[in-house]
C-alpha cells in the first residue's frame, strides 16, 4: 500500500443519514467523490429523489425514504440497505432536528421530536447495522460510524435550543460509550460542526451572517470541503487508531472561547 491508501475510501460502501441536504449532503457527495459507494437516508420522498439525482453526478448513490425516530423504519431500512451490500464500511448518523423556544415556553413535544431522532435513532440504526458494519471490517481497517453531533454540545448556545444541545452532548457521550463496545470491529467517533450554509442555520446567517463570521477565529464559516474532508478522513484507513473521539469542525470557535 502507498501513503495515498492512507486517506482512500474507494470501494467503501457508506450510508449518510439525512444525506439530501446541509451536512449530509455535503459528506455524501464528498465521499462519492473519492470513490466510496453512497447510500443515503432522509424522511421525504420527494428530496431523496432530488438528492439522488444529483449526487448521481458524483458516483453511485442510493436514496432510502426513512423516518428514523421510527424504531420500525428504522429497521426496514437496514433491512433495504442488506438486501443492496454485505458489507457497511462506514454509517454516517447525521439525521436531526432542531426545536427553538424560551425556557419557559419550551414544549415537551420540543424535547421528544428532537431526543428521538438525535439521541435515540443513531443508536438504533447502528444497532440494526452492527452484522454489516461487523461484515466490512478488516483488521487494519476497522468499519466506522460517524455520529455528527454540534459544538451547542460542547459549550452553551446562544440560541434557546435547549433539547438540541443536550441531544448533542449526549450524543457525544453515546459515542464514547459505543466505541467502547463496539471495538475493535468498529470504531466510532463525533463530528461537531460550528457554523455551516445548512437550512438550520438559514435564519442566524440571514440576521447576523457578518457576525458569525467575524467571530470565528479563522473569520470564516465552514464549507462542504471541510465537512467532506474530516468524514473522509474518519472513514479511511489512516484514521484506524482513533476511537471514541469528538471533533470540532468549527474553526476553532468552542476550543477558543473566552470567558470572563
Amino acid at each position: 500500500m502507498t501513503d495515498l491508501d492512507l486517506f482512500s475510501v474507494a470501494g467503501k460502501t457508506a450510508l449518510v443519514t439525512g444525506g439530501t441536504r446541509g451536512i449530509g449532503y455535503m459528506i455524501a457527495e464528498g465521499l462519492l467523490k473519492a470513490g466510496a459507494r453512497v447510500f443515503i437516508a432522509s424522511r421525504k420522498p420527494e428530496a431523496c429523489a432530488a438528492a439522488e439525482q444529483t449526487l448521481s453526478e458524483f458516483g453511485a448513490v442510493t436514496a432510502f425514504p426513512a423516518d428514523l425516530s421510527s424504531p420500525d423504519e428504522s429497521a426496514d431500512l437496514a433491512r433495504r440497505v442488506a438486501a443492496q451490500t454485505s458489507e457497511l464500511h462506514v454509517l454516517v448518523n447525521n439525521a436531526g432536528a432542531t426545536w427553538g423556544a424560551s425556557f419557559d415556553e419550551f414544549p415537551v413535544s420540543g424535547w421528544d421530536k428532537v431526543l428521538n431522532l438525535n439521541l435515540r435513532a443513531p443508536f438504533v440504526l447502528t444497532q440494526q447495522l452492527r452484522p454489516l458494519l461487523d461484515a466490512a471490517s478488516r483488521h487494519d481497517d476497522p468499519a466506522r460510524v460517524l455520529n455528527v453531533g454540534s459544538i451547542d454540545g460542547l459549550a452553551v448556545p446562544n440560541f434557546d435550543n435547549f433539547s438540541y444541545g443536550a441531544a448533542k452532548a449526549g450524543l457525544h457521550h453515546l459515542t464514547r460509550h459505543m466505541a467502547s463496545t463496539l471495538a475493535p470491529k468498529i470504531l466510532v467517533n463525533a463530528i461537531a460542526p460550528g457554523p455551516f450554509p445548512t437550512k438550520m442555520l438559514t435564519g442566524a446567517l440571514d440576521d447576523d451572517g457578518e457576525q458569525l463570521r467575524a467571530s470565528n477565529p479563522l473569520g470564516r464559516i465552514g464549507v462542504p470541503d471541510d465537512a467532506a474532508a474530516l468524514a473522509i478522513f474518519l472513514s479511511a484507513r489512516g484514521s484506524s487508531f482513533i476511537t471514541g473521539a469528538t471533533i470540532p469542525l468549527d474553526g476553532g470557535l468552542a476550543a477558543t472561547a473566552k470567558v470572563g
